[in-house]
């Protein structure tokens, strides 16, 4: 009975060890951001442009925040553009991110086109 039950464990451990190791192999890389308006007036066409992909909104009220989730494919800056309250366009550059960091990322849009980038991310790898 116990070389039975040895046998059983064996096997099962044989079965499942494999997956186990695939699985603990793999981890999703991702950063939860969030985009926030605190220009004074309503903004339109927000594009976050960061390594190998982009999000955006067609509006954001002034106070409103907009999350987002991204994984990076690649190292680079971050991107910010918008059309202000005012209707004039505005170009932001952020803090250069790489592929396999996560965390968080808070972007404040400020008035007169300025923003201000809070990263909490893990170190580049």
């Amino acid at each position: 009975m116990k070389a039975s039950m040895n046998l059983r464990h064996g096997i099962l451990t044989a079965l499942l060890a494999p997956a186990l190791l695939w699985a603990a192999g793999c981890h999703s890389y991702h950063i939860e951001t969030t985009v926030e308006n605190r220009t004074g007036g309503a903004i339109q066409l927000l594009e976050v442009d960061y390594p190998s992909a982009s999000f955006g909104a067609n509006r954001l009220a002034p106070g409103e925040v907009f999350p987002y989730r991204i994984q990076l494919r690649g190292d680079g800056p971050l991107k910010v553009q918008y059309t202000a309250a005012d209707g004039h366009p505005v170009q932001i550059e952020g803090p250069a991110v790489a592929e396999r960091q996560e965390g968080a990322l808070k972007i404040v849009l400020l008035p007169e086109g300025k923003a201000e980038f809070h990263p909490e991310l893990t170190p580049k790898l």
